[in-house]
């Protein structure tokens, strides 16, 4: 079988550049650069498949054309307009390096996604969640304090894991994070979550270590931190063991966080800080969350709602 078009040698070294830029000067994520990285791969291999030798043959047609194949492949509308962004910053870099003298994606409209709204739980079944399998072992006192801590403070669960000790302050009731991007960030929490992290400090921690020392907050019983997977695996065996009958991961914990706030009046903004978005648009999803709620109190109680 043939093999398909490689990339062209003149794009490599411009790909490495951008992202080395992208590293050192936006402080961007490995994840992200991996994004941008697979996003630019994909383009320059459809520009292989064209005979597109140089940055400066390149067209919007071309562009839309790349769009276009990667609609027809099943590809959605909110990854291409990803695929969009990553063009555009790559254009804008190439234009700003004099390597360009037109950017070509300069009048590439963006792909509409379609608004999907987080995945809540109600506060009553938050409530189902939390006080739920408890068995005073040091493995459930632990995982009370995980899901107590994330509900309160709306943490990645990347972050809830990685959690360094050092970063817990139970004086004060904050923790610092060091979020996506190396950004750090003070997030509160409140009593309730002190007292849990407390109880797995004193009595449940100590007896997970066995005498070994960790960095990390919470650890298993092998005293490293604990994985992603893991954490996601704890919380289907709690919803399951509770009785709640919906699918839910640590990010339904995260969205139910931030939509609980805003419905208790919070303001915008302090949720952007607390959540560690960079753009205020992606706190403003939540706000449709609780346009929904409104709309259904309306149509549950006005006399013409239904």
């Amino acid at each position: 079988m043939p093999a398909g078009p490689a990339i062209t040698p003149d794009f490599l070294p411009l790909l490495d550049h951008f992202l080395h830029y992208l590293a050192a000067e936006r402080r961007l994520a490995a994840n992200t650069l991996k994004a941008y990285h697979s996003d630019l791969e994909s383009f320059f291999l459809f520009l292989a498949g064209k005979k597109i030798q140089s940055t400066k043959d390149i067209t919007t047609q071309h562009i839309r054309d790349y769009l276009s194949q990667c609609s027809k492949k099943g590809i959605s509308n909110r990854s291409n307009s990803r695929r969009v962004s990553t063009l555009r910053a790559f254009f804008r870099f190439m234009l700003a390096e004099k390597i360009i003298e037109e950017d070509p994606c300069a009048i590439v409209d963006l792909p509409k996604p379609r608004r999907i709204l987080p995945k809540v739980l109600t506060i009553p079944e938050v409530t189902l969640l939390l006080d739920g399998s408890k068995d005073g072992s040091p493995l459930s006192t632990r995982n009370q304090a995980m899901l107590h801590l994330l509900y309160a403070t709306g943490l990645r669960v990347s972050e809830l894991v990685k959690l360094p000790i050092a970063g817990l302050n139970l004086t004060a009731g904050h923790v610092r994070v060091l979020g996506k991007g190396s950004k750090e960030r003070l997030v509160p929490f409140g009593e309730v979550s002190k007292e849990h992290i407390e109880t797995f400090i004193r009595n449940g921690r100590p007896k997970l270590l066995k005498g070994k020392t960790s960095d990390y907050l919470f650890v298993t019983r092998s005293g490293k931190a604990m994985s992603r997977l893991r954490f996601w695996q704890i919380i289907q065996e709690t919803v399951f063991a509770v009785g709640i009958r919906k699918k839910i991961s640590p990010h339904v914990l995260r969205h139910s966080f931030a939509t609980h706030l805003l419905e208790h009046g919070a303001d915008l903004r302090s949720v952007q800080l607390m959540l560690g978005h960079t753009d205020i648009a992606t706190t403003q999803i939540y706000t449709h969350v609780d346009s929904g709620r409104l709309k259904a109190i309306h149509q549950q109680f006005h006399p013409r709602g239904k």
